[in-house]
Formats: C-alpha cells, sequence, structure tokens
C-alpha cells in the first residue's frame, strides 16, 4: 500500500483539521472538497474523475445528512470512504469459471506490468483454491520470456505449456490454440495465456492479441496494468479496451513509492472491475482486490477483514487450541513460542499486516524502523538450545547461554534479553488465560486488574508480611511484641490491631469487634 502512501497522508490531514469543528458551514465545506481535489490530482487521479468525485462529495457534504450528523466530520469521511469505494469499482467481482473447463484466461498489457510474474502468482492462488492451472508461454517477442513463464512456473508448482523457443520465433496464435485443446485431453481446468507486452500502443501487437482472443475465445481478459504508470494509465487501458477489450484489471506494483493515483481512474473510466491486486514481488503478494477494504485503507481506517483472512490461513486452528490449553496449564514454552513464530512468519509481511491496523499511518516511522529479521535470529537463539533448555528456561546458567550464543552468532546480551520477553511475555499470558488483567511493562497498574495475580500482592508466595518487630535485639524484639500485642505502641500510645483499616477493634490483631462493643452498638442503634 505504500502506492497510496501520499494521498492517504493528505487525505488524513484534511480530515484531522475538520475534528476541531462541532457544525461544518458551507465555506468549511469548500475548503475541505478543495485540499481533496489537490491530493487526488497530485496522485494521478485523472481530472474527469476528480471532478466528478469532489462534485459528489461536497453535495452530499451540504446535504442534511451531515448538518444533523452528531459528528460531522465522521460523517464526511464516510462519505469521501463511500465515493471513493464508487470509483474504484463498487462491489467485488470474482473471477467468471467456465461451464465446461478449461477456463480460458488472458493476460495482456504494456511490457514491463507484471505478466510475466502475475500469471504465475494467479496460477499459485489458484491452486490453492482447488484448481489444476496450466501456464501458456504465448509471449514469444521478448527475450527470454518463454524461460522466465517456466521459472515462475516451476515456483508456482505449475506445468508450463511452451512448444516454441521464443525470442521472435513461433507463432502465438498457434500456441494459444494448442494449448486449450492440450488443457482438455490431460484435464486442466484453468488455462492462464501470458501474450506479449506492448511498448507503447502498438497497432501490429495489439491485432495479435485481439486473433489470440478470437483464436480461444477466453472467459475471461485481465488488463494488467502497473500502479505507477501515471497519467497514461487512462490512455493505455482505453486503447486496449478499444484493440482487445477486457473483461477485468488487475492492479500490479502496489507496493511502489509511486503516486499511483491513476489506477484509481481506470474502473471509472473503462467501467471495468479490478479483480486482483499484486501487493510485492513474491508469489504470495497477490490478492483479490475489495473496492470498499482498499477504500478503508487509503483513509487509514485499516482492513481488518483482510487481516483475519491471512491469519485464518496462516494458522492452524488445531495447534491453536493446544497453545490455548497450555497457557491455561502454565505449560507454554520456548518450542511452543517458536511455533508460534514460524506460524506468524507464515502469514506474509509483518509489516503489511501492521499496516492494516487501523490508524497504521500514524505508526509510519515505527513501521519503516521495524526489522523482520529480528525474528528469524530469535529463531536462530531458539533452536540453538536443547529440547530439555527449550521447555525449562530455568536451566540456561551462564555457561548454556555462552553455547547458545556462540551457537546462533548472536551475543549472550541477545540471549539475556530473549529469555527476559518471553517470561515476561509467557506471565501476562497466564494471567489473560486465567481471567485476569495483565500488567504491561512500561504501563502503570490497570484500575481494577490488581497486577499479574488479580488482586494484591502479599509477598512472594501469598503469604502476609509479618507485622511484629523487626528489631535485631533479641530483647528488644520481645518487648516490641509483647507490647503490640497489648495494643500499646512503644511510645505509649494506642495502635490499631494488624487488619484493622479504622482503628477499631481490638480481637486480637484480626480487626474483628468484641462481645461488648456488638452489645454497645445494638444499644446505640436502639435494638
Amino acid at each position: 500500500m505504500a502506492t497510496f502512501g501520499n494521498l492517504s497522508d493528505r487525505l488524513a490531514e484534511t480530515f484531522k483539521n475538520l475534528r476541531t469543528k462541532g457544525k461544518l458551514s458551507a465555506a468549511d465545506v469548500d475548503g475541505t472538497v478543495r485540499e481533496i481535489r489537490r491530493a487526488l490530482l497530485d496522485a494521478d487521479v485523472s481530472l474527469d474523475v476528480v471532478k466528478q468525485f469532489t462534485s459528489h462529495v461536497r453535495e452530499r457534504a451540504l446535504g442534511d445528512e451531515v448538518n444533523k450528523a452528531l459528528n460531522p466530520a465522521q460523517q464526511v469521511v464516510q462519505i469521501v470512504n463511500d465515493e471513493l469505494i464508487g470509483i474504484l469499482g463498487g462491489e467485488q467481482r470474482r473471477l467468471q469459471f467456465a461451464k465446461n473447463p478449461p477456463t480460458v484466461i488472458m493476460l495482456a498489457g504494456l511490457q514491463g506490468a507484471g505478466k510475466t510474474t502475475l500469471a504465475g502468482k494467479l496460477a499459485k492462488w489458484l491452486v490453492k483454491d482447488g484448481h489444476t492451472p496450466m501456464l501458456v508461454a504465448a509471449d514469444l517477442q521478448r527475450p527470454n520470456a518463454v524461460n522466465q513463464l517456466q521459472v515462475v512456473g516451476g515456483q508456482a508448482g505449475v506445468p508450463v505449456f511452451a512448444p516454441e523457443p521464443g525470442n521472435g520465433v513461433g507463432d502465438p496464435v498457434r500456441v494459444a490454440k494448442d494449448a486449450v485443446a492440450t488443457a482438455q485431453r490431460q484435464q486442466h481446468d484453468v488455462v492462464i495465456i501470458d501474450t506479449a507486452g506492448r511498448l507503447g500502443v502498438d497497432a501490429e501487437l495489439m491485432k495479435q492479441a485481439a486473433n489470440i482472443r478470437k483464436a480461444t475465445n477466453p472467459d475471461e481478459v485481465l488488463f494488467v496494468i502497473d500502479a505507477m504508470i501515471g497519467q497514461d494509465a487512462v490512455t493505455t487501458a482505453k486503447a486496449f479496451q478499444e484493440g482487445v477489450d477486457f473483461t477485468g484489471v488487475v492492479l500490479s506494483k502496489l507496493d511502489g513509492d509511486a503516486r499511483g493515483g491513476a489506477a484509481l481512474s481506470v474502473a471509472s473510466v473503462t467501467g471495468r472491475p479490478i479483480i486482483f491486486a499484486s501487493t510485492g514481488e513474491g508469489l504470495d503478494d497477490f490478492e483479490p482486490f475489495h473496492p470498499d477494504r482498499m477504500a478503508s485503507r487509503i483513509l487509514d481506517l485499516g482492513d481488518i477483514l483482510t487481516l483475519i483472512e491471512q491469519a485464518q490461513q496462516a494458522f492452524d486452528e488445531e495447534e491453536a487450541l493446544k497453545v490455548a490449553e497450555k497457557l491455561a496449564s502454565e505449560q507454554f514454552t520456548l518450542e511452543d513460542f517458536l511455533a508460534q513464530m514460524q506460524q506468524l512468519r507464515g502469514a506474509g509481511s509483518i509489516k503489511k499486516m501492521l499496516g492494516m491496523l487501523p490508524g497504521a499511518g500514524g505508526m509510519k516511522q515505527q513501521l519503516e524502523n521495524f526489522d523482520e529479521r529480528e525474528i528469524v535470529r530469535t529463531e536462530a537463539i531458539i533452536q540453538s538450545m536443547t529440547p530439555a533448555e527449550r521447555r525449562n528456561p530455568k536451566l540456561l546458567n551462564g555457561s548454556r547461554r555462552l553455547r547458545i550464543a556462540k551457537g546462533s552468532g548472536m551475543t549472550v546480551t541477545d540471549v539475556n534479553q530473549l529469555v527476559s520477553r518471553f517470561e515476561q511475555a509467557a506471565k501476562m499470558m497466564k494471567t489473560v488465560a486465567r481471567g485476569g488483567v495483565p500488567q504491561i511493562p512500561g504501563m502503570g497498574p490497570v484500575p481494577g486488574g490488581g497486577g499479574y495475580g488479580g488482586g494484591k500482592r502479599q509477598g512472594a508466595k501469598g503469604k502476609k508480611k509479618p507485622s511484629g518487630s523487626r528489631s535485631g535485639n533479641p530483647a528488644k524484639r520481645a518487648a516490641e511484641n509483647a507490647a503490640i500485642a497489648a495494643g500499646v505502641t512503644p511510645a505509649g500510645q494506642s495502635a490499631a490491631p494488624a487488619g484493622s483499616g479504622f482503628g477499631l477493634g481490638g480481637g486480637g490483631g484480626k480487626g474483628a469487634p468484641s462481645e461488648e462493643e456488638l452489645a454497645a452498638l445494638q444499644k446505640f442503634l436502639g435494638r
């Protein structure tokens, strides 16, 4: 989501100024709309789209829905969110599969947009969904395009149909047609055709793509567009729509640092939905496009649903139940800690996941400084321990810690810090498992939480501290204890017995009133 980072910052700053106002005047609305217009134009959003967008926002912001709202600023944010969802396509659109396999998916777009890599990402995503895709090397123009697709296919674990060597040799239309017949014969239910990219709006190559479409009659034609392309995105999209026509859009390189707002214009200008988004270089950095979730990310409102989906894919439910049982029985060990970290790494980039949290835009510096390799170093330290040491960290004396540090390539200080953090984390998790409120390091005690034990701590083992004399002189200690027992302090003053909150009662230091005091109280109350 780095692509829309600047746009998010500008919009967040605009809404920040609104929150100080209890009621919005027409001037406030006009000023806000003006800032939104500037932010969108700076992000390379198409001028026509910006005009339509700001017109709708202004009209709704001046309407009764804002005037009658308890919080006008939040209502304006909601209006902008709704309009963003609109220009991003409205509702999510899924892939359309053929009734009679194979489903043919054709990729088209400019050279360098990332079609070949995206073919592998799409294939891997389909495999996870239970399909049996086959990649087709129909890009016979670009040097080594066939070899690249074969490498990507190998990484994705998907077969590649490549009868021609490429590098200008072979007929891409015949290759695409033969691929569909081969897929039927070998019972592949999806065919993904990687076509040649264009350096610009090339009439000859556009005709070639149109011929491939006629020969294979694809169920989906996906236009792959680089999110960093700039204002030329709209022109290119219109040219492809006229020359080849496409059924859906795929945004690539959403992890780039360009302004990227032109990608927001494509769905609105062409009337074709955005179906997928590529968010990184890895084959797993690929996700279905949800207009509502993307709008929330742009407005720094978070994307909790995608975060939950990624967590569900990475974390094993049975393992999670086992860990919960271990926490409840206070048997959580470094082995379990290691397993949890490995599952967390399997969920993808931690930075990206943290970036999906609401308000993550305000933690940009902290996210940039976060080093994901720290988890790898922690794994190395734990894996350098023996099974007995992982299960019982109390075994880790100085010599063992030195051995672990050398084995993991870290320092003894790193090992000490890891053990300390683990003990704190385990203590907090045990408290939560028992229904208590943990005390977070660096924060004060939680009101009503009672610290780690859920109640007032009375000592290391839950015993009350002795209330007698602590004098080192035995004779003096005996005299003082006798005086305390008699209810007299060494200075001759009356002393409240232990356990008495208000100096009442004299029941042997237990805070209970005597029979005479109870009788006097009853008489005073007239009973």
